[in-house]
């Protein structure tokens, strides 16, 4: 594996949305696998609702989707809050020559300054950048003005083309807890699984 993806998310649950910016991400970066990464207890996000262990299933059923996906739980068997510089340096470790991707919004590339070891975190991998419409560099903290100029010219940082999608796990489980429609924001094993173990009910 030359070129890896990373991908990382709560997944709950995993919707079609994931997967179809994960194809994106794949195709314009031309990646060999993009690794889909269930969090633990993503320090920057809401903990997720649903256990470690059905996000890791559900993750894995969507990932079948597409011979290039794949999936890690080594932010979940990881204790205490999990820091995107700590996954990209596992790895790094254990793919020393491969050229490593790490997928954000731009939502989060607007606070990566926040971030813990943003500058050195962005010497190990390069950036991939799913941006909903209306959404642009423009917003961008003075902070990352240097960076992004040298990296967008490098080409370390990466604008995907492909929007990202409006469908919204906090949406699908809502629907789910209210007996509503999710046709069409599901894959069919995820929502099969959803059933077979009654969640979000």
């Amino acid at each position: 594996m030359n070129k890896i993806g990373l991908f990382g998310g709560t997944f709950d649950p995993p919707h079609l949305g994931h997967t179809h910016i994960a194809r994106a991400f794949a195709d314009e970066a031309g990646l060999d696998t993009v690794v889909f990464l269930p969090a633990g207890e993503p320090y920057h996000k809401d903990t997720a609702q649903t256990a470690a262990g059905h996000r890791l299933a559900m993750t894995e059923a969507a990932a079948g989707a597409d011979a290039r996906f794949a999936v890690s739980d080594c932010d979940i068997v990881r204790e205490g809050a999990t820091y995107t510089f700590d996954t990209v340096q596992i790895f790094r470790q254990q793919f020393p020559a491969a050229e490593l991707w790490w997928l954000m919004g731009m939502d989060s590339l607007l606070k990566l300054h926040t971030w813990k070891k943003w500058q050195t975190l962005v010497r190990q991998t390069r950036i991939a950048v799913a941006a909903r419409q209306g959404q642009n560099l423009a917003a961008a903290p003075k902070e990352l003005h240097g960076w992004l100029g040298e990296a967008l010219q490098n080409g370390t940082l990466r604008l995907l083309e492909a929007p990202l999608s409006n469908i919204s796990s906090t949406d699908i489980r809502g629907r789910l807890k209210n007996g509503g429609d999710t046709d069409g924001l599901l894959d069919p094993q995820v929502a099969a699984y959803i059933r077979r173990h009654g969640l979000y009910r």
